[in-house]
């Protein structure tokens, strides 16, 4: 079929085709592409089930997923059944592997994602869709505490399995971008496909679970984070099944590390500046970060706003946190350096010391769990039901 850009990626699209012609071509095609079959759950949903009814219908088709309740809407019966087996190339000892690496690491990856990928996603349109909802904006605490649980339940031991929490949360995650769509595609402050492609796009998908996965790696690293290559190719992995079943098509799935990090240099080729979206959505986020982290203190707060505000300086580059219109950086005074070499001496400490270390464990375990306590949402299956997140039923 004849490529349709839409006019905002013209420019990205060039020059993304320069690097990889084909890869390019693949990425342009899904910004017009949404969710076919989740998005036929909601607009099933929003005929024929009143906000009120549709936590209890999802809830119950989910705990029931392997044996679904008589009545069950086709269209969401559909999306279970095809969500509902683990493809053949899913190894459950590497994802094995990848869960001990993150539980072991699990402080630096949520300084890697707070700091680094949640910032490069939404440089991207993804933060328009979010800016258009007021998402980030009036519940930005919350949305950064979601991403923290959605990689707490995919990495639990077997947390991706048909029927576990992860599994469950991220086709709740799917549904609720379905839903998104639906509200903000035909909208003004949309602007139209012909100029924006489509809202929460599968190409989007696919670059947001690159961000969270290889990219995201690649931050962690440079934290000092003791991964192998077996524990990274084992978090890619995890991240590859469950972006398939957040309805990204298989077809355009990276397969490997090293394939998800070529998405995400293509896909942020082609992806248009930062503009105002872009620059409150990451403003947003490093502001939310201390509150994430349990800090209070007003004081406080704006301290360590200064000092994620350096990290993420130091994780993305100088150009981009330009375009965010982020603070000017310390001019001689470096932290990740200081992060790593403070992150690898306190894993050689415990070593040394091994009461120090199962001591450390316990809390970082603990720190995690607190950091991806959403409250009593945790488990809803509520969708939003108004453009504006502010005028939306809780969910």
């Amino acid at each position: 079929m004849p490529l349709v850009i839409p006019s905002c990626y013209v420019d990205g699209y060039e020059a993304a085709r320069k690097v990889d012609p084909e890869l390019a071509e693949t990425y342009i095609r899904h910004t017009t592409i949404g969710d076919p079959v989740a998005d036929a759950v909601v607009e099933d949903l929003a005929r024929n089930a009143s906000p009120g009814e549709v936590h209890s219908l999802i809830a119950r088709t989910l705990d029931n997923w392997d044996d679904l309740p008589a009545g069950t809407p086709e269209p969401l019966r559909q999306l279970v059944v095809t969500s509902g087996v683990l493809p053949d190339w899913y190894d459950r000892e590497l994802a094995m592997d990848a869960t001990r690496a993150f539980l072991r690491n699990s402080d630096m990856v949520l300084g890697g994602l707070m700091t680094g990928a949640i910032i490069e996603g939404f440089s991207t349109l993804i933060s328009r869709s979010f800016r258009i909802r007021s998402r980030i904006v009036t519940n930005g605490v919350r949305r950064l505490k979601q991403n923290i649980l959605q990689l707490v339940d995919q990495f639990l031991p077997g947390g991706m399995d048909p029927g576990s929490d992860g599994w469950k949360l991220s086709l709740r995650i799917r549904l609720v971008h379905a839903q998104s769509r639906l509200l903000v595609r035909d909208t003004d402050d949309w602007g139209g496909e012909d100029t924006w492609g489509m809202p929460l796009s599968a190409a989007h998908m696919l670059l947001g679970a690159a961000a969270f996965s290889g990219r995201l790696m690649q931050h962690v690293a440079r934290l000092g984070a003791d991964f192998s290559e077996r524990e990274i190719e084992g978090y890619v992995h995890v991240w590859r099944y469950t972006a398939q079943v957040m309805g990204v098509p298989e077809e355009i799935m990276f397969k490997d590390n090293a394939g998800c990090l070529r998405v995400f240099r293509i896909a942020a080729l082609c992806e248009p500046p930062p503009e105002e979206d872009a620059i409150i959505m990451a403003n947003s986020i490093i502001n939310s970060a201390p509150i994430v982290l349990g800090i209070t203190d007003p004081k406080q707060r704006r301290a360590d706003a200064a000092f994620v505000y350096q990290v993420t300086r130091e994780l993305i580059g100088d150009e981009l946190a330009a375009k965010f219109n982020f603070p000017p950086g310390a001019r001689f005074k470096r932290e990740v350096p200081i992060l790593r070499l403070k992150n690898i001496g306190e894993r050689m400490l415990r070593k040394v010391v091994p009461p120090l270390g199962a001591h450390r464990s316990r809390m970082r375990f603990k720190d995690l769990m607190k950091a991806a306590n959403v409250g009593q949402y945790e488990h809803s299956y509520r969708l939003p039901t108004s453009l504006l997140d502010e005028e939306s039923r809780k969910w």
